[in-house]
């Protein structure tokens, strides 16, 4: 493969990948629009991705058999749900997503410490803006809307880094040996049940009492296909710890839409802890340039 070559391939994945990352950035506002309880949320969104997943799959070869690696992204992803769909429901969108995105600080952490990817100091810069812009915008407090419980929230969606960061390290090895589109409906399917479990013990309301709730619930589906999806095929061409910058996106992408929906004003810190976290997005993309992974196809 020549150097060209190399890099139109890795362009194409982190096109793909902010894609995805922009696209999951609507989820938090239809999780407010849903009308169901958080867990009970999370589980159409698994359940109503399914069909879609199973049509993608068979187009390219089939289901197949469940890895344990799609098994343990399945569970991981359920549990990166629940907590940050009630992370949502307790503070504001802004925050909820922000603090679910500092995953750069425990995938770079695994990645160096059990995978013995050793990172550049370049990329741990840019890890640390990273996480102190989305600090930044998660200790503001000259937003106009905090949320009905910010505390427990921002505990719930501090605490989704953590899941968030088993599935793409769990995911990015399940592609070593699958494509995307089985990952995810394995993995979709592993959820889908926990979801509904805890739903029912939590005693949440299972379903959505509107029409707009059914339709965010079926949005949900649909934006976890294309955006969860995405960001499945590109981990098969990206490290795991470079893409878990990048998604930082989402929290951006989040925060205005809460803005423009919810009245989630955004503050002057909001604002600078936004660009600080973009700033160590890019400079992530720059230092990583010489060490993409080699293609995958699918």
């Amino acid at each position: 493969m020549t150097e060209a070559q190399h890099e139109q391939g890795r362009g194409r994945a982190l096109a793909v990948l902010l894609m995805g990352a922009c696209v999951i950035g609507l989820a938090p506002i239809l999780v407010r629009l849903s009308d169901a309880g958080p867990s009970a949320t999370a589980f159409w969104r698994l359940t109503f991705s399914l069909p879609l997943l199973a049509l993608l799959s068979l187009r390219s070869g089939g289901v197949g058999a469940p890895s344990k690696f799609t098994v343990l992204a399945g569970v991981a992803f359920a549990l990166d749900l629940g907590f940050w769909h009630y992370g949502i429901a307790y503070t504001s969108v802004a925050k909820a997503t922000v603090l679910s995105n500092l995953t750069p600080v425990v995938v770079t952490a695994v990645s160096w410490l059990v995978l013995k990817q050793q990172p550049r100091r370049l990329f741990l810069l840019a890890v640390a803006l990273a996480v102190a812009g989305a600090w930044i915008m998660a200790a503001a407090r000259d937003s106009g809307a905090l949320g009905k419980a910010p505390t427990l929230g921002d505990a719930f969606s501090a605490a989704t880094a953590i899941w968030y960061a088993l599935y793409f390290l769990a995911v990015g090895a399940a592609r070593q040996t699958q494509g995307a589109t089985r990952i995810m409906f394995w993995s979709s399917l592993t959820g889908a049940p926990l979801m509904m479990i805890a739903a029912l013990l939590l005693g949440e309301p299972l379903l959505p009492v509107t029409a707009g709730g059914w339709a965010a619930c079926v949005g949900l589906g649909i934006m976890h296909v294309a955006g969860q999806g995405s960001i499945a095929w590109a981990l098969g061409r990206l490290p795991p710890a470079t893409a878990s910058v990048t998604v930082l996106v989402q929290p951006v992408v989040a925060a205005l839409l809460g803005w423009i929906l919810f009245d989630e004003v955004f503050g002057h810190l909001q604002i600078l802890g936004a660009a600080v976290a973009l700033s160590g997005v890019v400079l992530a993309q720059w230092s990583s340039r010489v060490r993409a992974a080699a293609p995958q196809s699918e």
